[in-house]
């Protein structure tokens, strides 16, 4: 008796990539390669809550958020210093001391954004520990336009106008 080989319909492909199935002894076999996977996943967990204690020594662990961030960065104390710049500035109406503010303000501003010589600003935001400084540089764009503003020249007044 001859044995027929199974029809297959003209649809059906054999399955590659994600769909390829696996075989039973997979996981037998890949028993030590899977153990190290999934202690991968688990061994830096230890390794980002010492992150926040360096950055954040108080956080709550609670996310913190636009206004905490910005409260925390305007009490460090090159803000600090920078807000009375800013106010004696104001306060004598001097140009060039408020372009200088202006400056300092941008500096600051590029070290809060850009310069992370540790690498751990990214790890502390995605923790939760470090927010995002965009309400800060807001607040800074805002009080330097203020303050050039104010202490622009006054233009002078024509005689014949009140």
């Amino acid at each position: 008796m001859t044995r027929r080989a199974k029809s297959v319909p003209m649809t059906s492909r054999p399955s590659t990539g994600l769909f390829q199935k696996v075989r039973p002894d997979f996981f037998v076999r890949n028993r030590a390669l899977l153990s190290v996977g999934a202690l991968s996943v688990l061994l830096p967990a230890p390794a980002f809550a010492e992150v926040c204690d360096k950055m954040r020594p108080a956080w709550d662990g609670l996310p913190v958020s636009a206004w905490q961030e910005a409260l925390f960065l305007f009490t460090t104390v090159p803000s600090l210093v920078l807000l009375l710049a800013t106010a004696l500035a104001v306060r004598f109406r001097h140009q060039w001391g408020a372009l200088i503010v202006v400056v300092l303000w941008t500096i600051l501003i590029t070290m809060v954004t850009m310069a992370d010589p540790t690498g751990l600003q990214d790890i502390a935001k995605n923790e939760g520990c470090v927010g995002q400084p965009t309400l800060f540089i807001a607040l800074v764009a805002a009080i330097c336009g203020a303050m050039i503003l104010y202490t622009a020249p006054r233009k002078a007044k024509p005689d014949g106008d009140t």
